[in-house]
C-alpha cells in the first residue's frame, strides 16, 4: 500500500509542477494597501488554501457543537438509564 501513496505523492508533484510552469505569467494583484505583480499559479494556490482554512474553521465550529451535544446527551442517556434501573427495583405492591 506505500507503494500507491508515494506514486499518488508523486503524481500530485508532479501536476502542481506543470500546473505552475504553465501558469508562471505574472499578474497584477490590486489589495488594500497597494499593487503587486505575482505570478498567477501562486495566486491561485493562495485562494485555495485561504478558502480550505475558511472551510475547515467552519467544520471545526459545527464539530465543537456536535462535540457538545453528544456528551449533553450521553449525560442525559446515563441518568434515564440509572431512573429505568430505580424504577426496575422497586417491587411490585399487589392490591389483592
Amino acid at each position: 500500500m506505500k507503494v500507491f501513496g508515494y506514486f499518488f505523492l508523486l503524481l500530485v508533484i508532479v501536476l502542481g509542477v506543470t500546473f505552475a510552469i504553465l501558469n508562471a505569467t505574472p499578474v497584477s494583484v490590486h489589495y488594500y494597501l497597494g499593487t503587486a505583480q505575482i505570478a498567477l499559479s501562486l495566486v491561485i494556490v493562495c485562494s485555495l488554501f485561504i478558502g480550505f482554512l475558511i472551510g475547515f474553521f467552519m467544520m471545526f465550529l459545527v464539530v465543537l457543537r456536535l462535540k457538545s451535544e453528544k456528551r449533553r446527551l450521553k449525560k442525559r442517556l446515563k441518568v434515564t438509564e440509572q431512573e429505568i434501573e430505580n424504577l426496575r427495583a422497586i417491587p411490585l405492591k399487589d392490591e389483592h
